[in-house]
C-alpha cells in the first residue's frame, strides 16, 4: 500500500515568499484560448513534456476552484495529488500539492497564467517550492537542477504548440 505524505495547503502568497521559486514567460504562437485548451483537456501539460508520465483530473467538470489531479512523474516514482486554489476561467490557475508518495515537500505549489500577446499568448508558469526538514539542504543544493527541469517543462510549450496550433 502507497504511503503519502501531507503537504501544507498554500495560498497565493506563496509565490512570493516560498524559498524556491521558478517562473518562466514564452510567447507562444497561438491564441489564448488554444493554450487554455490544452492546460484544462485531459493530457494538460503532460502533453507538452516528457518530464511528466501522466495527468489525471479527479475532479468532474467543469473544472474550478476544488477541482483536483494526480501527476504523476516519468519515472512512475513520485506522485503527486493536487488541490486548486485559484481559477480565473481563460486566463490563470494556481494549486499546491496535497500529499505525494515521498517526503520530498513540505509545500509545493503552481501558477499559470495565459495573456493575449500580439499575435499569440503570453504564457508564466511559476513553481515555487519548500523542501521538508529532511530534504531542504538537498533541495538547495539541487535548484540549479531543479531551475534546468522546471526551465525544459515550460519551454515543451512552444514546441508542443508548434506542432499543434
Amino acid at each position: 500500500m502507497t504511503r503519502w505524505y501531507t503537504m501544507s495547503a498554500v495560498d497565493a502568497s506563496f509565490f512570493d515568499t516560498a524559498p524556491h521559486v521558478y517562473s518562466f514567460v514564452h510567447d507562444l504562437p497561438v491564441s489564448p484560448e488554444r493554450v487554455w485548451e490544452s492546460l484544462v483537456s485531459d493530457e494538460s501539460v503532460a502533453a507538452w513534456t516528457p518530464l511528466l508520465h501522466s495527468i489525471e483530473w479527479t475532479s468532474p467538470r467543469p473544472l474550478g476552484v476544488g477541482s483536483t489531479r494526480t501527476v504523476v512523474l516519468p519515472t512512475k516514482a513520485i506522485t503527486i495529488h493536487e488541490y486548486f486554489f485559484r481559477w480565473e476561467e481563460g486566463h490563470r490557475y494556481s494549486f499546491y500539492g496535497v500529499d505525494a508518495n515521498l517526503p520530498l515537500f513540505a509545500r509545493f505549489a503552481e501558477d499559470y497564467i495565459v495573456e493575449p500577446s500580439g499575435n499569440g499568448t503570453r504564457f508564466t508558469w511559476t513553481f515555487a517550492l519548500e523542501g521538508t526538514p529532511k530534504t531542504r539542504l538537498a533541495m538547495k543544493a539541487m535548484s540549479p537542477v531543479n531551475r534546468a527541469n522546471f526551465g525544459a517543462m515550460a519551454r515543451g510549450s512552444k514546441s508542443y504548440f508548434a506542432k499543434h496550433p
